[in-house]
């Protein structure tokens, strides 16, 4: 469990892994090294797990987004579930949920027909019974940030 002082960390890299320790330093209150040996400190117990880049989909040609709900054959494991779907680059994230799907499955294509396609191999996954899609028409809000809002 991250105290109030790591969560404030924690939502300034959210928002911006490249800012300096300095930078966050200010945001929170402690100097440069301190936030570095509290980064250094959530890195090495797994709360950071690891910096990245997000890209905005479309600017790599991926304009349609849906998510599918995967409806699964008795018996099928999440792991089985997972390693099905790992392999599909258009998958961008999957959870098991609560209600009558046991799987919902966000996917980024390039076109309508692109999309088509995926759902279609996904339907044909051996685990899967049956599927839903639903396409977004405008994403209204995408939060990035973890932690506490400062």
């Amino acid at each position: 469990m991250l105290n109030e002082l790591d969560e404030r960390i924690v939502h300034a890299l959210a928002e911006d892994a490249r800012r300096s320790f300095a930078d966050i330093g200010q945001i929170v209150g402690l100097s440069a090294p301190a936030v570095k040996r509290r980064v250094d400190r959530l890195r090495a117990t797994g709360a950071i797990t690891g910096f990245t880049v997000r890209v905005d989909p479309a600017a790599l040609g991926w304009e349609t987004e849906g998510f599918i709900e995967i409806y699964c054959r008795r018996n099928t494991s999440p792991e089985s579930i997972k390693r099905g779907l790992e392999r599909y680059p258009e998958v961008a994230s999957a959870s098991t949920v609560t209600g009558e799907a046991d799987a919902i499955v966000q996917v980024f294509a390039s076109d309508m027909r692109h999309f088509e396609r995926v759902l279609e191999r996904i339907a044909g996954e051996h685990f899967v019974e049956r599927t839903k899609s639903v396409l977004v028409l405008s994403p209204l809000m995408r939060r990035f940030t973890s932690g506490a809002p400062t």
